[in-house]
């Protein structure tokens, strides 16, 4: 039969032979029904009986192809035809059919696109059937088949209009982290969706419960300033209208609702507030305690632990239900024990939300809790600064907990408490009455009641690195290079000496011979690689804090012995720290050791490639220790990458000079550094990494 030569042509051409003694069936079987399921208008699923799909150009539609006799090995060869009718506006019927003029696999796809003229608005069926050349299957419509129906729209959605009275365009409203609504609407009636985006987003899209129907979009801006809500409508076959523009303006975010710096006089018994109600202290509590550097703060408050250790303003300022962000600056004297930072009462069983320290398992967290939801992170340690905030968005039903501007652990729903009571600072209320208290400084304590954005975040939890050495190293009387500032001198010992700036000679002059420029200004440090360094007598940085450090060094010497350290800092026994030049490999290399111990083992925390072995015009170096994440940096030239950033939890305080050029080797000083030495700059804190590049320069 024709139908099986043609199979047999296509068996050979793709090279699928029967294998010897195969069976081939002795009566054809007509192709199968197309099924509803493998019919596609324009990549959607058919539509049938009052439904259709809507397209917004001339689809092409496909469909799947099969024939019962198409069973490995047998290949067979199908032919589609495709059927569309529809009424024209004189009631009558127009049908017109296609069939490709080529044939396909039995199982693959067959596809028409319809021609540009059909009409639009128009609901048009289609239907196919197969023909293996010998037999047709039944159309696609047949039995309990359906034919296919689909609109051809040609005319896009008009723009949406958008109205806000939280957010009125142009004019400047509420302000950061207050959520507003926009409503958007379309005059066209077919608009299934709406597609948005703000200025630096999020960009989403918003379906109104009937076609054509309005949206309300709800937004919570990020920033203050000039805000723009763009919207795109969207028919249901898929056009788009142009973009209606919005544009509204964004205040501040607004101040706490309740402020306390907690920086009051010695032997005060009453915390003033910046805004809210003032606090009464507990005999507890004593002013005037020490303060995060690089915050503003000049004091804080410590509370002893004991019964007398709170503050309250016996009032409450949290409302339940509605959306609060509360943190402040806390230091903890221990971390063995739960410890509230801040809560509120909800009537006399307890509190409604404690904000705090807890020791699950044994280990130490911060922790926000609230309705029974708790969100524990971070390693709080025991005299160590901390930003701690815990948020609930009432928007989503979310609470997060923020330590040091990041958020920590896992976000998760909670339900707030019913009952309104007093604000506690220091302590939290169990169905016995107060028995967890905070132990250590807590300072600069704010309530919002709005959402704290991260940018606010971020300022709230900035501790702004000090300066606190700046050594130019251009010039040494007896023996000793200045600090800029007056601080501690870097002494010279061994060889070591300040290579100043030559007078230029006359270049016209044979015998001129240009001196070497000094690395940065008008001189630099010269060590000689035997026993050349220069030294503070006491420490530079704590070590056991957050720190920058950094320095502009050109080697001289570029393959050395063995290792060259830059700078150190040591304790007793051991370096804290040293940055050090390692010839066998070309690095640079951060080694740090895990206490102040003759046998601690020492770890190469960072480690950055050093492209001209610390020649040319030389390299600049900076550690950056972030106490806080436990974050320690190493930057070349400005930059640093996954190798030279690492966490370091074994930080300890070194009580030894700084050293320039060498580092302690068992008893004695060793691992010299043959080479010139420029701008060593010293903070207390941490610089990011947008300040890091002008290091050295």
């Amino acid at each position: 039969m024709r139908g099986r030569a043609m199979a047999a042509v296509a068996v050979s051409t793709l090279g699928i032979m029967a294998g010897p003694g195969t069976a081939v069936a002795a009566d054809n079987q007509p192709p199968s029904q197309p099924l509803i399921s493998e019919l596609k208008t324009d990549f959607k699923a058919c539509a049938t009986g009052a439904d259709a799909q809507y397209v917004g150009q001339p689809p092409a539609l496909t469909a799947v192809l099969r024939d019962p006799d198409a069973v490995p090995p047998v290949a067979v060869m199908l032919t589609a035809e495709f059927e569309m009718w529809w009424q024209d506006p004189q009631g009558e019927e127009q049908r017109r059919s296609f069939s490709p003029s080529y044939q396909s696999l039995s199982g693959s796809v067959q596809r028409w696109q319809v021609p540009s003229d059909i009409p639009a608005d128009t609901p048009i069926s289609w239907r196919v059937r197969a023909s293996d050349g010998t037999a047709w299957s039944p159309w696609s419509s047949d039995g309990e088949g359906a034919p296919c129906r689909f609109v051809f729209d040609n005319e896009s959605p008009l723009p949406a209009t958008v109205t806000s009275t939280d957010y009125p365009a142009e004019v400047w409203k509420d302000g950061v982290g207050v959520y507003g609504s926009f409503h958007v609407d379309s005059p066209s009636d077919d608009v299934v969706e709406y597609k948005y985006g703000f200025l630096g987003g999020p960009y989403d899209s918003a379906k109104p419960d009937t076609p054509g129907g309005p949206v309300t979009i709800r937004h919570l801006p990020l920033r203050s300033g000039p805000d723009r809500l763009e919207v795109y409508p969207v028919d249901r076959s898929g056009r788009r209208a142009g973009p209606t523009t919005y544009t509204f303006l964004v205040n501040n975010g607004r101040a706490p609702v309740a402020r306390w710096k907690l920086a009051d006089a010695t032997g005060s018994r009453t915390a003033a507030a910046e805004s809210g109600p003032a606090a009464r202290a507990g005999t507890g509590v004593a002013f005037g305690s020490a303060a995060p550097s690089g915050t503003g703060l000049t004091s804080t408050a410590r509370l002893d632990g004991s019964s007398r250790g709170f503050l309250t303003p016996n009032a409450p300022v949290v409302t339940p239900g509605k959306t609060f962000g509360v943190g402040g600056w806390v230091r903890p004297e221990r971390t063995d024990r739960a410890m509230p930072v801040v809560s509120q009462d909800a009537g006399t069983t307890g509190p409604g939300f404690t904000l705090g320290l807890r020791t699950p398992a044994g280990a130490p967290v911060w922790s926000f809790e609230i309705g029974g939801t708790k969100i524990s992170g971070g390693a709080p340690e025991a005299g160590e600064w901390a930003y701690v905030l815990g948020l609930y968005d009432a928007e989503t039903g979310t609470a997060r907990l923020y330590v040091n501007g990041h958020e920590t652990g896992t976000a998760a729903k909670a339900t707030p408490w019913a009952e309104n009571g007093n604000l506690q600072i220091g302590r939290a209320r169990g169905k016995d009455g107060y028995r967890n208290r905070w132990q250590g400084e807590i300072g600069d304590v704010r309530v919002y009641d709005r959402v704290v954005v991260p940018e606010e975040l971020t300022r709230l939890a900035n501790r702004a690195a000090q300066s606190i050495g700046h050594w130019s190293l251009e010039s040494a009387t007896d023996g000793a290079s200045p600090e800029e500032q007056g601080g501690q001198e870097l002494r010279l010992g061994g060889g070591s000496s300040i290579f100043t700036e030559a007078p230029e000679c006359d270049l016209l002059d044979p015998d001129c011979v240009p001196a070497p420029s000094p690395l940065n200004g008008k001189g630099h440090l010269e060590l000689d690689g035997n026993d050349g360094y220069a030294a503070t007598k006491n420490p530079v940085v704590d070590t056991s804090d957050s720190f920058t450090l950094a320095v502009r060094v050109r080697l001289t010497d570029r393959e050395p012995a063995g290792p060259m350290t830059v700078l150190s800092q040591a304790g007793e026994h051991a370096n804290a720290f040293k940055l050090r030049y390692v010839p066998a490999e070309y690095r640079w290399q951060l080694v740090m050791t895990h206490a102040d111990a003759p046998d601690a083992p020492e770890t190469v925390v960072a480690s950055i490639a050093s492209p001209d072995c610390g020649e040319g015009p030389g390299q600049r170096l900076a550690i950056v220790y972030d106490d806080a994440t436990d974050q320690v940096r190493l930057y070349l030239d400005g930059y640093t990458n996954a190798d030279a950033t690492a966490t370091f939890r074994s930080a300890w305080k070194s009580t030894g000079g700084l050293q320039v050029g060498r580092t302690t080797v068992g008893d004695g000083w060793g691992e010299y550094l043959h080479g010139a030495v420029d701008e060593i700059q010293a903070f207390a804190g941490v610089l990011s990494d947008r300040d890091i590049p002008a290091l050295g320069t």
